[in-house]
């Protein structure tokens, strides 16, 4: 089916909406709650400035996701932010996402673009610098570049990428980057100062005690730098 809509779709302009970009890109892992309910966990990190929420939750079932996506895009409107869905167009048309955020199995962001339109944003997880000049050249709004750090979460996509591999992609392409993969107050500026737009966080967000206060102390932390391409 997947190989079917690509052949009848062809690459529509980028999004208009990246200027609106936030510094901070929360990722969500409802697994690393501690127990606390997901809805909660978002709300305080809007409540700390996170204004850009991805919902990945690739284990729920399709309706499953949906209706918990309705509920996070009810909370991500009252403080607007925007939200991205992971990979499922379907579901972040459904419920009016600000738009996707594609794995490297995923349809291609031309092929998304298509289907959303100019108005939302597509960003795409890069894993080498040719990920990131691929993703570029087919229309990407931004990308997600992993993994900085040693992370569980990312521990599939192979050793740390390090520093330098990220000051390379952000010296290859134009896109915004979001640094990706174990980062945290300790080594967020280090980051920011290697050309990266803002920080995609998981865990130091879905996993802190005190989530609203952790957003803020990473805002902090972000605010001084100026590396922003949009």
């Amino acid at each position: 089916m997947v190989e079917c809509i690509r052949d009848k779709l062809s690459r529509n302009p980028k999004s208009e909406i990246r200027n609106d970009l936030s510094l901070l890109y929360l990722i969500t892992d409802r697994h690393q709650t501690g127990g606390r309910e997901l809805l909660q966990v978002i709300g305080e990190a809007l409540e700390g400035g996170v204004r850009l929420i991805q919902l990945r939750e690739k284990d729920l079932s399709v309706r499953a996701l949906y209706n918990l996506a309705l509920q996070v895009r009810e909370l991500t409107s009252s403080y607007d932010a925007k939200l991205l869905i992971n990979d499922r167009l379907d579901v972040a048309m459904a419920v009016k996402a600000d738009g996707v955020h594609l794995p490297s199995h995923s349809f291609t962001p031309g092929e998304a673009r298509n289907l959303l339109g100019t108005g939302k944003l597509i960003g795409v997880s890069a894993h080498s610098a040719e990920d990131a000049a691929r993703a570029e050249e087919e229309g990407a709004d931004f990308i997600t570049f992993s993994p900085i750090y040693d992370t569980p979460s990312k521990a599939a996509y192979g050793k740390p990428q390090g520093i330098e591999r990220l000051k390379t992609v952000c010296n290859r392409v134009d896109l915004p980057i979001f640094a990706l993969g174990g980062i945290k107050v300790g080594n967020i500026s280090d980051v920011m100062s290697a050309g990266a737009n803002g920080a995609a966080i998981i865990s130091a967000l879905m996993a802190a005690d005190d989530v609203k206060k952790s957003a803020k102390k990473l805002m902090t932390c972000v605010k001084g730098f100026k590396n922003k391409k949009y």
